[in-house]
């Protein structure tokens, strides 16, 4: 049966509980509806053509409608739809997978644990930590440090991680295993007259001390994502990693790598990691593992981890833990072939090509009137719209005006995503070098129309 578009609006989409939506709004207008894609482009139930300028969720890697990982699928689901990865059972996809990723993988990885999503990813990460921390009888070093406005995740436990508070608000959250240090958004953080090399050495400061307050003996872990997303698109200041890195090894501190966005060529190396010199104990990837086709994600550990692990299981007779569909051979297949892909096409050349034209084009919006910051890295970029460029002063957030922005920008044909008046570019790795332009040529028009009807 085909499903008709007047249908899909007929019925009442507060059915549905659509995540950060004003669902006053969607009573009234129904929800936008995705028909299909192809290449860096969707089409809606009318026909209109987008540009998916965020790569949908971030993770639209190799674009919409790519046949080759749809076969993946049909092939894998044809052979063995569907099994499980408990009581040391595996499937050819998921240790062909965990095989490739761990050795591939920035820092010393060793196991890779299957999860469908990036959330579920960073909990079980969590788990893993102390129970490790519990196998060197470290009973107490429990804590997690995170910095504000990180995203990493909505569970109970990830969303603690999170340092959004609009993820929390009423939601009883964050659990008290977390502390937030400052963000690295020297724009927004820096203090008058702070140079970034000055902004950098603070913040660094201030991480130690959390520890030292804490007490080196009760903090388990950092976490950061390499370049913030749904916080803003935040690039840290120059070595800020590089700085961190020391700190976290002098107190015994474990370093979590969130490679979800970052992970797979969006900053232009494999993995944000290598392009920032984090040395990681733990990696957490997903979204473009599969370019979103099937849910999966994966928790890496490293070699010294993995024996922490092994000893404790050893004593408790199994690692009690584990999800229904992890290392589910489909997705599995689906993300190995996407892995393939990415060699057989020489994706990444791609990447670095893209690259300067990406950056020249996203550094022009900074000329804009609405625009106090265009930053970025690789082909991931945000703009931040501002009331005033010279005092920095941000729009009221009752006035709406990064959503108001992307809700034009749409009418031009070009989905962005507003993270407050932040503005997220994210676009499949396959963009070339005249989509590039015409995201951007689209986008500077509905900022300048913007800025006149402001």
């Amino acid at each position: 049966m085909t499903v008709q578009s007047a249908s899909i609006k007929s019925i009442d989409a507060t059915n549905m509980l659509h995540p950060y939506t004003d669902l006053n709004s969607l009573r009234e207008q129904g929800p936008f509806i995705v028909e299909r894609g192809e290449g860096i482009y969707v089409y809606d139930d009318n026909g209109n053509k987008y540009i998916e300028a965020t790569g949908a969720l971030w993770y639209a890697a190799l674009g919409f409608g790519e046949n080759e990982l749809v076969e993946a699928a049909i092939a894998q689901m044809r052979k063995l739809p569907c099994y499980h990865t408990f009581y040391q059972k595996s499937t050819a996809p998921s240790a062909l997978l965990a095989e490739r990723l761990v050795s591939m993988a920035p820092g010393n990885m060793s196991r890779a644990f299957f999860t469908n999503s990036g959330s579920e990813a960073i909990d079980s990460a969590i788990k893993t930590v102390w129970y490790y921390n519990n196998s060197r009888g470290l009973t107490a070093k429990k804590k997690f440090i995170a910095r504000h406005r990180a995203y990493h995740g909505v569970t109970i436990a990830s969303c603690s991680l999170t340092g959004i508070e609009r993820n929390h608000l009423e939601f009883d959250l964050p659990l008290p295993f977390v502390r937030h240090v400052t963000c690295p958004h020297f724009y927004r953080e820096g203090l008058e007259g702070e140079t970034e090399s000055e902004f950098c050495d603070r913040l660094i400061a201030e991480i130690e001390q959390t520890i030292i307050d804490e007490g080196a003996d009760t903090v388990a872990a950092f976490i950061a994502e390499p370049v913030m997303a749904a916080g803003g698109v935040v690039v840290p200041p120059e070595r800020y990693f590089e700085k961190l890195m020391p700190v976290l090894k002098r107190h015994d501190i474990l370093m979590i790598a969130d490679e979800v966005v970052c992970g797979f060529g969006r900053t232009g190396q494999m993995f944000g990691s290598q392009t920032f010199g984090i040395d990681p104990d733990i990696v957490i990837v997903a979204k473009a593992l599969s370019s979103g086709y099937l849910p999966i994600a994966s928790m890496l550990v490293s070699e010294d981890i993995c024996d922490g692990i092994a000893d404790q299981s050893k004593n408790l007779g199994s690692y009690n833990h584990g999800f229904t569909y992890s290392g589910h051979p489909v997705s599995s297949a689906v993300a190995l072939r996407n892995l393939e892909l990415y060699e057989e096409r020489n994706l990444m050349e791609h990447v670095n090509d893209m690259i300067p034209l990406f950056r020249e084009r996203l550094k022009a919006t900074a000329e804009l009137p609405l625009v106090g910051e265009a930053r970025g890295v690789g082909l991931i970029g945000g703009i931040e719209l501002v009331a005033d460029k010279t005092t920095r002063q941000p729009f009221d957030p009752a006035r709406k005006i990064g959503l108001k922005c992307s809700g034009m920008a749409e009418n031009t044909g070009i989905i962005i995503r507003p993270m407050g008046d932040a503005l997220a570019l994210c676009p499949p790795l396959i963009i070339k070098e005249d989509e590039i332009n015409q995201l951007f040529d689209g986008l500077e028009a509905t900022i300048r129309k913007l800025g006149n009807e402001l």
